[in-house]
């Protein structure tokens, strides 16, 4: 028989199904009163497989087509905790159907009954229930296969992904609702997005100048100066011509990756652009271009738009985050602690930039860099030493005369490895995307376990507030349950803190319990779907 991706037999299957057996109206008509008949004899033998509840006695139908009421009878079933408990209305249609896939096999093996038709069947049916009473739960894995996502119609490790994404991880999100806890759903654009960069510091470090010297021209919109000049996020990408498209814009189109900004609502689309102009390094490199990062007085001012929600967001489509630095502002403010803070989870990204380093001499700069990593280990809380840069990138020549001609052929090796490493961006990029991808469907299966547990918590009846209530302010502990239970990695759970207050908006009770299919769904996915991918198709890079 044909099922759905979902494993679920549809109507049109189950026609398929009834029409191989060959029965008329009739017979099945029949069936289905025998399979009620013998209910009553079933319930007594196997007293506890069901629940306490009531069955009556159904009617039957005689051989003349009248029913005969039998008179109704209450029997009190008992339960055992060794036998797993089904339904009433389960077991009727268990036998229904296995009645009616036997009578098939025998058809399809022209076996013959010698004229007794359906009812000797079913008498068959019977006598091996009886004889093997499990055969209800193991019959129609003979009928419903494992669905298995095809692989043989893409055409390449992103078109993949994307049948992957679609079929296996997006429902899973959408039932959990990890959109709203976590980023939203992903989009074909997503997956065919070139790969980004976003330059991250404090104002008047050099960004806009890094990727005009990167470039070699001014992109639409750029201003450069010693004041804070990059007032809004501007994207620099590839286009037929030079011009500015508003942020309200660039998010409504379906052709680009930035559909999920207008969750930062319209106060951030006014502070963000995108920038298109025609350039060969652009051709395969997207630039994202931001804000400066505010320092002592001016942090006191609230931005009107979620700054650090924004560069976590960017932070999780980008291939690389330079972080760029200047000799003489060496400080971490607040603001660029929490910018810093909000990159957890993309430490193998980050990139430090020691620009502007031709402004001071040789002891000068040994001195700035040790007070840089200094600085840096204080917030990044890793044993890891960053990957630190240090050059004048810009398209004045180097000051040879503060740094020597030892520190000019430095800065040459240095920008040397930062071009190396730009250009390795594409090539990286398809590992980059399956990297992600992986790192994505953990998330959003420990988002799962989370979210059913939480619901499992829930009481039935009474005191559901107080129960919420407990749970958000315990939420660590629920954590450290759910990692001990199912076995998973501390560091793959969120933010508890930002979790807990994207979870008060919402009503536990209202979330959907535990559904197994569909994290092994996922599972398989990771398992099996993914590493099949990488063996029929190659990096189209290399």
């Amino acid at each position: 028989m044909c099922v759905d991706g979902d494993g679920r037999i549809t109507g049109n299957d189950a026609t398929k199904f009834f029409a191989m057996s060959k029965l008329s109206r009739p017979e099945l008509k029949q069936v289905k009163s025998l399979c009620s008949y013998c209910l009553f004899v079933i319930s007594v033998s196997r007293l506890d497989t069901f629940d306490d509840r009531q069955v009556l006695m159904p009617s039957v139908e005689n051989n003349a087509g009248t029913a005969e009421v039998k008179p109704s009878l209450s029997v009190n079933m008992f339960t055992s905790k060794s036998i797993k408990k089904v339904s009433f209305f389960h077991l009727a249609i268990q036998i229904y159907l296995m009645t009616v896939f036997l009578h098939i096999v025998l058809s399809t093996l022209s076996l013959s009954w010698g004229g007794g038709g359906v009812e000797l069947t079913y008498l068959l049916c019977m006598i091996c229930l009886f004889l093997y009473p499990n055969l209800l739960d193991h019959w129609h894995l003979f009928l419903v296969q494992k669905p298995q996502t095809s692989l043989t119609a893409v055409t390449s490790i992103t078109d993949g992904l994307k049948k992957l994404y679609i079929e296996k991880l997006k429902p899973l999100e959408a039932t959990y609702r990890f959109n709203d806890f976590a980023s939203p759903s992903l989009t074909d654009s997503d997956f065919d997005a070139k790969p980004m960069v976003m330059l991250l510091g404090q104002y008047s470090t050099g960004k806009t100048t890094f990727i005009k010297h990167l470039l070699k021209a001014n992109y639409p919109g750029a201003h450069i100066g010693p004041e804070p000049t990059t007032d809004r996020f501007v994207v620099v990408m590839s286009g037929p011509d030079e011009r500015s498209i508003p942020g309200n814009t660039i998010a409504v189109q379906a052709d680009m990756p930035f559909n999920g900004l207008t969750t930062f609502g319209g106060a951030f689309l006014s502070k963000f652009e995108c920038s298109q102009m025609p350039n060969s390094l652009l051709e395969h490199i997207t630039f994202v271009d931001t804000p400066g990062v505010l320092s002592g007085e001016k942090q006191r001012t609230q931005r009107s738009y979620d700054f650090t929600g924004v560069i976590s967001w960017f932070a999780a489509k980008c291939d690389l985050i330079l972080l760029l630095f200047d000799p003489h502002k060496l400080d971490i403010s607040d603001e660029f602690k929490r910018v810093i803070s909000s990159l957890r989870g993309h430490d193998d990204k980050i990139r430090v930039v020691l620009n502007k380093a031709d402004q001071v001499d040789t002891q000068q700069l040994m001195r700035v860099y040790g007070a840089l990593m200094w600085s840096l280990g204080k917030v990044l809380n890793t044993p890891e030493v960053m990957r630190v840069y240090i050059g004048s990138f810009n398209d004045k020549p180097v000051n040879e005369a503060a740094v020597g001609p030892i520190g000019k052929d430095l800065f040459e090796k240095e920008q040397d490895d930062l071009l190396v490493d730009l250009i390795d961006i594409p090539k990286k990029a398809c590992d980059r995307r399956i990297n992600e991808f992986v790192k994505r469907a953990r998330a959003a299966k420990i988002h799962a376990y989370i979210i059913s547990h939480l619901k499992k918590e829930m009481p039935a009846m009474m005191g559901k507030a107080k129960t919420q209530q407990r749970l958000i302010d315990n939420l660590e502990d629920v954590f450290a349950k759910i990692q001990k239970e199912f076995h998973l990695p501390a560091g793959d759970f969120p933010d508890a803190e930002h979790f807990r207050e994207v979870l008060r908006t919402y009503s536990i009770d209202k979330f959907e319990k535990v559904k197994p299919k569909m994290i092994q769904a996922v599972d398989d996915m990771l398992g099996y779907d993914i590493p099949e991918l990488l063996k029929n198709f190659r990096n189209p890079y290399q």
